[in-house]
């Protein structure tokens, strides 16, 4: 699986994991009559999504995906591609994050609407890391895999030949 559409995935994933647990402290809120409940997640979601845009608005790479890219094992060959494998590997954490905090739900509606605030910061943290990788990629003319590991072991990069972007130079004072 490409790096680029993991980014991308785990950027929606998130954002989806948090729509479910707002919605299940809603509902469940709403069902218990706790309607303050409600209020103070609406509050905090609007209070995460301030968070998250601040954390994410820079257009470059973070420290750890650049690590992560300058660490890349380089191939000759494109890897095998598996997209399910390698999102459920990688991204159990979220999803075990997801289904924990929306059964607490049941009993506690904050439990979700604490969780789905964090959620907001992390989809809205990692919003424009995909486009920083795609500029690196177009700039080197290489395409980063996720290479296939273990859920447990750290996320490793494979470096595979890909195409590079040419875009010819403007130079101040030229029309084109």
């Amino acid at each position: 699986m490409r790096f680029v559409d993991f980014l991308r995935a785990t950027v929606l994933l998130s954002a989806a994991a948090a729509t479910a647990l707002a919605a299940i402290c809603v509902v469940v809120a709403a069902a218990e009559e706790q309607l303050a409940i409600a209020a103070l997640g609406v509050g905090w979601w609007a209070v995460s999504a301030i968070l998250g845009a601040r954390m994410g608005r820079s257009a470059q790479t973070t420290a750890p995906i650049a690590k992560l890219l300058a660490g890349a094992r380089s191939s000759t060959t494109l890897p095998e591609v598996h997209p399910s494998a390698i999102l459920l590997n990688r991204l159990w954490p979220l999803l075990l994050f997801a289904v924990v905090a929306g059964v607490l739900g049941l009993l506690a509606p904050q439990i979700p609407g604490i969780a789905a605030g964090f959620a907001v910061i992390w989809a809205l943290a990692w919003r424009h890391q995909d486009a920083a990788v795609q500029a690196i990629e177009d700039r080197d003319g290489v395409c980063f895999y996720v290479q296939r590991a273990s859920p447990v072991r750290p996320m490793s990069l494979i470096r595979a030949p890909g195409f590079r972007s040419w875009r010819p130079e403007q130079t101040a004072g030229t029309a084109t």
